[in-house]
């Protein structure tokens, strides 16, 4: 009769852990189907700031791109995602530091339009730090124009799960010294499907259209940052709807710019002296079949360093690196000069990449 009692108390006590387990398991689940962020195929975008100034097509125009890292992601941190460990940067006040080093940066190169990849506007990882308005607050709305498009949100993000990555908040954004007319969060095709699309990004394109003094044509701006973890389609399908997007905009007779962190690399760079040394292979993006744009990266420097170790003491002669940051540009852009900027990853697991541009 006592050991018919104590299974009895045993299988209650299993049965009861199995259904807290089901019921965390699902409240995981409808929380995170409740705070996802939720999208549209197209919507209009907030253009913060005053200037009025139109493109001068007499002027050379100096661009970059910057993938923050969320200010996070500095020469002292590995992270999960990538084989590492790491989930958070390492406090508050050094993600602040990294963000203002950022904005200096940005400041000395001083660009006419820059793009920026993974600002967090309130994210457990970046304790909670508004970056994009960090950035507005440095460049001022009398001096550039400002637009911002989330592409991850969720109230809680379970992996991993010895230090789950919580709360996520985060986007893209471009600033520019010239006049906006319009501005559209584009969404991108989304490789993942339900339940882990719930703690994936929902990645998009931000497109900027700047008027040109004298004439009825736009420079069209794309600021991007494309798929990273999918199994190559998504990737594809992403590429796609960009390259269509731009020859539409091109055959109407406008200025097209797409840049930012592509995730991916170009047939026209060399790629080749950054050997595979990690797990992640960088896929390449065959060129030859867009005649109408060019498609550029700088390999005087890597613009990105694998995450899967801590770089500050590493041996940076054995050290995976990609070429995935760059710009495509239409054919009646002349691209003077391209440079990636080796800040030997400091601040982010990313280089900056500027270019200088005429429109022709």
């Amino acid at each position: 009769m006592k050991k018919h009692r104590a299974l009895k108390i045993v299988l209650i006590v299993v049965l009861s852990i199995v259904g807290l387990l089901v019921s965390f398991v699902g409240g995981v689940f409808i929380f995170a189907s409740a705070t996802t962020l939720q999208v549209k195929d197209k919507a209009n975008m907030n253009i913060k700031g005053n200037v009025t100034t139109k493109v001068d097509k007499s002027n050379q125009l100096n661009l970059l791109t910057w993938n923050t890292g969320y200010g996070a992601l500095d020469e002292r941190q590995d992270c999960y995602w990538d084989g590492g460990k790491g989930v958070y940067g390492e406090s508050k006040a050094v993600v602040q530091e990294n963000i203002d080093a950022m904005k200096n940066k940005v400041r000395e190169i001083n660009p006419d339009i820059f793009f920026l990849q993974e600002l967090d506007l309130n994210s457990k990882r970046s304790f909670y730090i508004d970056e994009y308005n960090s950035f507005k607050n440095e460049f001022k709305d009398t001096e550039y124009n400002s637009t911002f498009a989330r592409n991850f949100k969720a109230g809680l993000v379970p992996l991993p799960l010895y230090k789950m990555t919580g709360k996520v908040d985060a986007g893209i954004a471009t600033f520019s010294k010239f006049q906006m007319t319009k501005s559209e969060r584009i969404q991108l095709p989304i490789p993942f499907s339900w339940p882990m699309s719930l703690f994936n990004l929902k990645r998009c394109l931000l497109v900027n259209r700047m008027p040109i003094e004298g004439s009825d044509k736009e420079l069209v701006i794309i600021n991007l940052h494309l798929e990273a973890y999918d199994d190559g389609e998504g990737k594809a399908k992403q590429l796609a709807m960009l390259m269509d997007m731009m020859k539409e905009e091109y055959q109407k007779g406008n200025y097209v710019v797409a840049g930012g962190d592509f995730n991916q690399t170009f047939s026209t760079t060399n790629y080749q002296k950054y050997p595979k040394i990690g797990e992640w292979v960088c896929p390449v993006i065959d060129a030859s079949g867009y005649t109408d744009f060019t498609f550029k990266m700088d390999d005087t420097h890597p613009t990105c360093r694998y995450l899967y170790k801590v770089y500050k003491d590493a041996d940076k002669s054995n050290f995976q690196y990609y070429m995935i940051d760059g710009f495509i540009v239409s054919n009646n852009i002349t691209i003077d000069n391209m440079e990636t900027i080796d800040l030997d990853f400091k601040n982010t697991d990313h280089n900056p990449v500027s270019m200088r541009i005429t429109l022709n």
